[in-house]
């Protein structure tokens, strides 16, 4: 079933777009796997990745500035630079954005599918060659630090590619999951905080590729947040005690939108004080309870063996 799914999703993304804002990715993805529910997540925007070389009429040359590079220098920078300055052409970069979708597969935290979908687009970066810069070796002029740049015109429209679906309880069973990733999972499902929403409303995992020291692919991953509107802070400096801690804890879970809320935005952000969940703590163990006693069994057992992701 992943495998149909997963090739229908890429399939969408090979088409012609009309539009390429959120909803309408959404749309266009929610049309080709209707057996899912949809939920556009996020997006995260601000990266991209080395371009190719057009002329001087922005027909590409090549795809590949680092292929072409190593290809037309043969090693020696001095040649390549001297076929650069023969050409009124331009090196590209391509800009990029990360869509994220999720559909919810089931009662648990883990029980969802998660879907990158990358939006990519063609601008200028700088000249081929220009007289006001000379890299100082072959690295350099593939992706330079410190270079003349150009306005970032398109020479393309924007696409769409297919980055990877991810069956997040398949995920969590395997061995490239670590055990805090498991163990916060598992806190969600044991919490309050299943009881009001479900996780992928609130967080997706990022998830990145690394080679290990065996050289095998694996993947790791993170809990991040789907910030809607501002956040606030716990800082140690306005931890209080007893009904002035219940309602500071109280209060921040309704601006946040579920139930124990504090807990996990204390096991993955540094403006979240581990010494709330100390003092909370401390006063259940006094004359206060204010939690409920399955969140109370969550915060003991992070007492007994604290952790962050």
């Amino acid at each position: 079933m992943l495998t149909t799914i997963q090739s229908r999703i890429a399939n969408a993304c090979n088409r012609e777009l009309t539009s390429v804002s959120p909803p309408a990715i959404l749309a266009r993805l929610q049309e080709q796997v209707p057996e899912l529910v949809l939920r556009h997540a996020m997006t995260r925007t601000g990266w991209h990745r080395l371009g190719g070389v057009v002329d001087a009429d922005y027909r590409p040359v090549v795809q590949h500035i680092d292929t072409w590079a190593q290809e037309q220098s043969g090693g020696d920078l001095e040649r390549l630079m001297d076929k650069c300055a023969a050409s009124s052409g331009f090196v590209t970069r391509l800009e990029g954005r990360t869509h994220y979708l999720t559909a919810v597969t089931g009662e648990r935290a883990r029980d969802y599918i998660q879907i990158e979908v990358e939006q990519v687009q063609e601008v200028i970066e700088r000249p081929l060659w220009t007289p006001d810069w000379t890299p100082e070796d072959l690295e350099d002029f593939i992706d330079p630090l410190d270079f003349p740049r150009l306005a970032s015109e398109p020479v393309a429209p924007p696409r769409l590619l297919f980055r990877r679906l991810v069956q997040v309880a398949d995920f969590i069973d395997s061995e490239d999951a670590s055990a805090n990733i498991r163990r916060f999972l598992g806190d969600w499902d044991r919490s309050s905080a299943s009881e009001s929403t479900c996780f992928c409303d609130h967080w997706i995992l990022g998830i990145r590729d690394y080679r290990d020291t065996q050289g095998d692919d694996r993947l790791s991953a993170k809990p991040i947040l789907l910030a809607n509107g501002e956040i606030p802070n716990l800082p140690a400096e306005i931890v209080t005690r007893g009904a002035d801690l219940a309602n500071l804890i109280h209060g921040f879970d309704r601006r946040i939108g579920y139930h124990f809320a504090w807990y996990f935005h204390m096991l993955t952000r540094r403006q979240v004080s581990h010494e709330l969940a100390t003092a909370v703590h401390a006063d259940l163990m006094g004359d206060f309870d204010y939690l409920p006693a399955w969140d109370s069994a969550v915060l003991q057992d992070w007492c007994d063996a604290p952790y962050s992701v």
